[in-house]
């Protein structure tokens, strides 16, 4: 760890948040390439999958990004008012993602081709299905963008915070590509374009990454706002999206395991290295 730090403590911070969510790109990729590997994956380990990443995401939101942002709010705000930033950041990131959610067609993963959302369409099941998770990736980039932003104070709890929540993104990333991937593949897709679309699902987290840190670099008031708006945003996804997609068969208490498990390896990661 303290190798990883001194690397990213001589990086800008925009750089570092473009090198990090780069990262948590290519650990979906890692995820999703499992396609070539394996014919098929157990209903049961995909929805326990996709609880470890709502775990990992709800985890996150608390301990990466409302926690920092109350007390980011304790020095310009009076102790009555120190919840603002944090409250209006949080609802902000929700109802982002919920206009999003409405406007942009999609296909959450478990669900039948005339559950889709969003405005009216008539594209593919399987494009469908790579725009909710892209959907899904959004707040995860900008959250460690966001983070990266905030080392640019040259504190050193925020550096090693944003490199937390990058290794922790990058964690839940592993199995989220297999879980994408695989249906798509158990849906018709060949293993290549399964892994294809599995990977290119992520990409845009790098470019919410950049935009995440340039935003609390350059407008550096709007730090604990931007915080709390990832978080809510995750939130939103999580609730909106995640938890549903693993409720839709026999295996939720296999789900609600791996959710568990997702909480406890973040917040062990946001506590112990944090």
């Amino acid at each position: 760890m303290h190798e990883i730090y001194e690397f990213f403590r001589e990086v800008h911070p925009v750089t570092g948040a473009l090198i990090a969510t780069t990262f948590t790109w290519l650990a979906t990729a890692a995820g999703a390439a499992l396609v070539f590997l394996f014919k098929g994956a157990n209903r049961g380990v995909l929805d326990a999958m996709l609880g470890f990443t709502g775990g990992v995401m709800i985890a996150a939101s608390f301990w990466s990004l409302l926690s920092p942002a109350i007390e980011l709010s304790e020095e310009s705000y009076p102790a009555s008012l120190k919840w603002v930033p944090a409250a209006v950041g949080f609802l902000a990131g929700a109802l982002f993602l919920f206009a999003l959610d409405k406007k942009l067609p999609h296909l959450h993963i478990n669900f039948k081709k005339e559950e889709k959302e969003g405005v009216k369409t008539q594209l593919h099941h399987t494009t469908l299905m790579v725009l909710a998770i892209t959907l899904h990736n959004i707040p995860e980039g900008l959250a460690v963008g966001v983070l990266f932003g905030a080392a640019a104070s040259g504190t050193e709890e925020a550096l090693i915070a944003a490199i937390t929540l990058a290794i922790g993104i990058g964690i839940q990333n592993f199995p989220e590509g297999f879980a994408v991937a695989m249906p798509l593949r158990r849906a018709g897709a060949s293993r290549l374009k399964s892994f294809w679309y599995g990977q290119l699902s992520a990409i845009v987290e790098p470019i919410a990454g950049v935009i995440g840190a340039l935003a609390v670099i350059y407008i550096e008031p709007i730090l604990p706002y931007a915080l709390a708006f990832a978080a809510g945003a995750m939130v939103y996804v999580v609730v909106e999206e995640v938890i549903p997609e693993t409720q839709r068969d026999k295996y939720t208490d296999i789900a609600v395991l791996g959710f568990i498990a997702g909480f406890t390896v973040m917040m062990i990661l946001d506590v112990g290295l944090g």
